[in-house]
């Protein structure tokens, strides 16, 4: 569903801190280099680039290394200093970075996948290299002996991947707009369980170990919370974005999600409350408010002789209603509505103004985000675009 108009952002906003220019062409992902200033990138120009602060308070590129084809992903470990490069010729390529991040090393390569690969986890306490490819095929990898572990075909290509060390469980996201939860061994895998909440393809996952809960974001602009932990299948919607949820981050200390997107948008979600389940839109041959027959209920329109009416659902409380029974709008930030969706006439009523109190903040980027990483230590952000910027923001105005 199209999200409508977003409210005005609060006056708190981003402090935008630098911006990060030289790429030719888009930056697929980036990360924040922990307790240095640094950054990572990896280019769809086939360069993997670590640029470093300078005294002219630029940052210019250490390292700018030339891969064999395109680098579509990255996953750097601050404590290995390791660093791997997901290809779109669908391999993974290791290296190690020296301590003055200046140098870097090849150690291993990995024939993953066929074609491109779409997403990378680098797990220290098992020593694995999971990853996703267009091929439809999630793998893992010993990092040390470089040996394929295993692997599962899902339903499409996968962008969305998570792993929860305790429980070792996977998390994979495909494009059909599946998530897939499969129980790893050293050798083997076994399928757990799956679910569908999209209209489309999920195209970003974020997990809280703590919590237990899974965030997926989807190019149907979306984002829903799935409740692992608490096993009752509760689902949460967000909705904030005008165009498909590229990427999300998760401040655990003050449990904020933030959600980037293709429109640009930077939200921060307060996940510190109580929120609510949307609900199911019931069917039904005749407005559930005033009985009026809706547009195929031939043999009501032919006994009352009226007119067949159009059919919308009321965002609250899901009954079938007629445009005159729903002529009002409202938000509902407790169920993810931020901005105004219909709601029938007996629902807006009985929504407070306590009700309607905003639990996600606005902010423009203006540039089309792929990918997001967040510093929590510094509480720095960082955006990466279409329009090969890299932005560093300071989110401790609004994360905190």
């Amino acid at each position: 569903m199209a999200a409508e108009p977003q409210p005005k952002a609060l006056t708190r906003k981003p402090l935008l801190l630098n911006k990060v220019e030289g790429s030719q062409e888009v930056v697929n992902m980036a990360a924040i280099v922990p307790k240095e200033d640094g950054v990572i990138s990896v280019s769809e120009d086939r360069t993997v680039r670590v640029w470093l602060k300078r005294d002219s308070g630029q940052y210019w590129p250490s390292i700018y290394h030339a891969m064999p084809s395109p680098c579509s992903c990255m996953s750097f470990n601050p404590e290995t200093r390791r660093l791997s490069i997901g290809l779109d010729n669908g391999t993974i390529s290791e290296f190690i970075l020296s301590e003055d991040y200046n140098k870097m090393t090849l150690v291993k390569t990995y024939q993953a996948h066929q074609s491109r690969v779409m997403m990378i986890l680098f797990v220290l306490e098992m020593e694995w290299v999971l990853s996703t490819g267009q091929d439809k095929h999630f793998t893992w990898h010993c990092s040390e002996s470089g040996q394929r572990l295993g692997g599962y075909r899902t339903s499409a290509g996968a962008c969305g991947l998570q792993f929860d060390v305790e429980t070792r469980h996977v998390f994979v996201g495909d494009h059909s707009g599946q998530v897939t939860i499969l129980k790893l061994e050293q050798e083997s895998c076994s399928l757990v369980t799956t679910f569908k909440g999209h209209t489309g393809g999920v195209t970003a996952l974020c997990w809280d170990p703590i919590q237990r809960v899974l965030f997926s974001g989807s190019s149907d602009h979306s984002i829903i919370m799935w409740d692992i932990g608490g096993r009752k299948g509760t689902a949460i919607e967000l909705q904030g974005h005008n165009d498909k949820v590229q990427s999300l981050s998760y401040a655990h200390h003050t449990r904020q999600l933030i959600s980037c997107g293709a429109d640009g948008g930077i939200v921060v979600w307060n996940m510190d409350v109580e929120r609510q389940e949307t609900p199911e839109w019931l069917d039904s041959d005749s407005c559930q408010k005033c009985d009026q027959p809706f547009f195929w209920n031939f043999k009501q329109m032919w006994d009352s002789k009226k007119i067949g009416l159009r059919q919308h659902h009321c965002r609250k409380c899901g009954k079938a209603v007629c445009g005159k029974c729903s002529s009002k709008r409202s938000s509902i930030p407790l169920m993810g509505f931020e901005f105004e969706v219909r709601v029938c006439d007996s629902c807006h009523e009985s929504i407070t103004d306590e009700e309607r109190a905003p639990t996600a903040t606005f902010h423009d980027s203006k540039h089309n985000i792929v990918h997001v990483h967040f510093d929590a230590t510094r509480g720095w952000l960082l955006t990466s675009g279409t329009d090969k910027v890299i932005k560093l923001w300071d989110m401790t105005p609004v994360v905190s």
